[in-house]
């Protein structure tokens, strides 16, 4: 269950809500407490990388052997959190907030993904050794950080139709997909030849390990890169052609499922390319409805049962012969139907809502449903028809603007976290591990 609510908050509880120090009298720290990191005018304690290593070990205490050593796990740990402390910061100088109300619809998000209630998710947390303060102010933090990077990249990230025009010329939207994973062996801005050098030899000695068999891919990754997603294996998921840089499509194009790459020289240094697996996309369909909907709202004025009994004489009304458009615009509440007679357009199954969905999809065509209710009110719902419609080419263009606009916002929000990253004071008190030895 801990795993569970660990992937449910993408990531979250990786760092064991070390991101802001647990409250603990000031004198006590003091003496108690070292520092693992000085950010700016802060400090990362040594209690807090201690609660983060911690959760990681506890993550992969059935692959042990997929660990790196503890200073080389440290190192790794400490970067997320001093990119999280900074990343906070900002949010807070920007005046980003999230509210009350805002948490408490993401804490019954995790609680619902996880198939629990709010209490059996605090009761979790608790044999989990996790207080639940902590979580809600971990989450909070995620909550901002998430924020943060919306509201930087928002106004930075455009895109045409022409884009999209030139993207689906050039590629093959919508084929086969492949799974990757990657060890990332970073270069600063202008590195001189000696760190290019330096960094050329890491990520060789990295491949001449992996093929050694001495580390699988994953754990390599985990030890050794110093890509974001080092502590995931490496693992980036699964992309399309399209969504790969053009410079590694034909490289990836000739390998097989579980081939490493050679050392690839980008933008931001060195890494290797491994392809765990393939597959095939297929033609995209979705069904559709069309018909015609009634409300009666619940308001303070029209309590629950008035509505019932009002939605059900107007059905009477209907079974009896009246046409439903016509009492669909005298008596609906529902202000975007009202006025053409209740007509909702051909919509796909959700669309309107899932209680309207529910009932759509369970009726034949041309049957009027029972009288049912939502959130907002009562209603009844005719439908008329449905289709299957060949979405491919629509899903295309999204996908295509999707894939220009992910790629627009990860280029952006990295030269942004690296600008942060440049820009802060971070003086850390973890001795760097040493790389691998390349063989001769």
């Amino acid at each position: 269950m801990k795993n569970a609510i660990h992937t449910a908050l993408a990531g979250l509880l990786v760092l064991c809500f070390a991101a802001a120090p647990a409250p603990a009298p000031a004198q006590a720290t003091t003496a108690l407490d070292g520092i693992a990191a000085v950010v700016d005018e802060d400090v990362i304690l040594r209690s807090e990388l201690d609660r983060a290593v911690q959760n990681i070990i506890a993550q992969y205490a059935n692959q042990p052997g997929q660990l790196p050593p503890r200073d080389v796990l440290e190192r790794q740990v400490l970067d997320r959190l001093v990119l999280m402390r900074l990343q906070l910061a900002r949010a807070s100088d920007t005046g980003i907030r999230i509210s009350d109300a805002e948490l408490g619809q993401a804490i019954e998000s995790v609680a619902s993904r996880n198939r629990m209630t709010q209490d059996q998710l605090r009761q979790r947390l608790a044999a989990d050794g996790i207080g639940y303060e902590e979580f809600r102010s971990s989450l909070r933090e995620e909550m901002l950080i998430e924020r943060l990077r919306q509201r930087y990249i928002q106004s930075r990230v455009q895109v045409s139709e022409t884009e999209v025009d030139q993207l689906l010329a050039q590629r093959a939207i919508g084929g086969p997909e492949v799974r990757l994973a990657n060890i990332v062996v970073a270069l600063p801005d202008g590195a001189t030849p000696e760190q290019v050098a330096t960094a050329q030899r890491k990520i060789e000695g990295i491949r001449d390990v992996v093929n050694r068999g001495e580390l699988d891919f994953s754990a390599a990754a985990i030890r050794y890169s110093d890509a974001q997603n080092a502590l995931d294996g490496g693992d980036i998921g699964w992309r399309g052609y399209d969504a790969i840089p053009p410079a590694f499509v034909g490289l990836i194009q000739g390998m097989k499922p579980g081939d490493i790459s050679q050392p690839i020289r980008g933008p931001n240094g060195y890494q290797l390319i491994k392809l765990v697996e393939t597959r095939e996309a297929g033609q995209q369909t979705l069904t559709e409805y069309n018909a015609q909907g009634l409300m009666v709202r619940v308001t303070p004025t029209v309590p629950v049962e008035v509505a019932r009994q009002k939605i059900q004489a107007l059905r009477d009304r209907i079974v009896a012969g009246e046409d439903f458009a016509t009492i669909a615009r005298a008596e609906s509440d529902d202000s975007i139907s009202r006025a053409s007679g209740g007509d909702m357009g051909w919509f796909a199954i959700n669309a309107w809502g899932t209680a309207i969905g529910n009932q759509v999809q369970m009726l034949a065509d041309g049957e009027l449903s029972q009288p049912f209710q939502s959130e907002v009110g009562w209603h009844i719902v005719r439908r008329i028809a449905s289709r299957t419609q060949d979405v491919t080419e629509k899903n295309r263009r999204n996908q295509a603007r999707e894939i220009i606009g992910q790629r627009k916002a990860e280029e952006e929000f990295e030269r942004f976290l690296r600008q942060l990253r440049s820009e802060a004071y971070v003086e850390s008190r973890l001795e760097a591990p040493a790389a691998p030895a390349a063989s001769s």
